[in-house]
């Protein structure tokens, strides 16, 4: 998948390990997410995913902050919340929100199978282990999209490794080396610093 990378995700993954500010980095990081798919959403469509994104994205942060604990570079962490997310969008059919393709969907299964298997994560059950007790707010699917699915968001061909874009446009494969955490700035992350960005 193709990911950008900057110091604000750097400092997003300290904030959410940091206990004092972790709730609001959190709540930033849910609102951004929701704000940036229902812009990809059909528009007449949006309104009724809002509470079931914001759900969404609630445990794939609590997804995120395991993988990092069990290893996974930050890039790789946050692809794999991203795949999550893609697998749930499939299964509603809410194809105009991925961003790959559907056909790449066991191919980026397949390369975090170690960790989806560990929290028994499927592409049918993409929260697994991370699944709020309660379950998602449900929103209506769209199935009949997955015959001829319309991907206008969705990058192919990066199904093979982690892609990370820096801000001056470089592609680096496996994502950029991580910051000492001296060097990090917690008042940058999403949710501390209120400055809207994208993911």
């Amino acid at each position: 998948m193709k990911l950008h990378q900057n110091a604000r995700h750097f400092a997003s993954r300290k904030a959410l390990e940091t206990p004092v500010v972790r709730s609001v980095a959190k709540s930033g990081l849910v609102r951004l997410h929701t704000r940036i798919f229902l812009g990809k959403a059909d528009p007449d469509r949006a309104d009724e995913r809002e509470a079931h994104l914001d759900g969404l994205f609630d445990a794939t942060v609590d997804t995120y902050l395991r993988a990092l604990q069990d290893g996974y570079s930050e890039a790789e962490a946050r692809e794999i919340t991203h795949i999550q997310a893609n697998f749930d969008f499939y299964n509603h059919g809410w194809t105009e929100m991925m961003e790959f393709p559907a056909e790449e969907l066991e191919a980026h299964y397949e390369r975090y199978q170690d960790f989806f298997e560990t929290w028994e994560i499927t592409i049918d059950d993409p929260l697994g282990q991370f699944a709020p007790p309660e379950g998602l707010p449900d929103a209506p699917s769209t199935p009949e999209l997955l015959e001829n699915p319309n991907h206008p968001h969705a990058k192919g061909g990066f199904a093979d490794d982690v892609y990370v874009e820096t801000d001056d446009g470089e592609l680096i494969v496996g994502g950029q080396d991580e910051p000492d955490d001296d060097e990090i700035d917690v008042s940058q992350a999403v949710g501390v610093d209120e400055t809207e960005s994208d993911d």
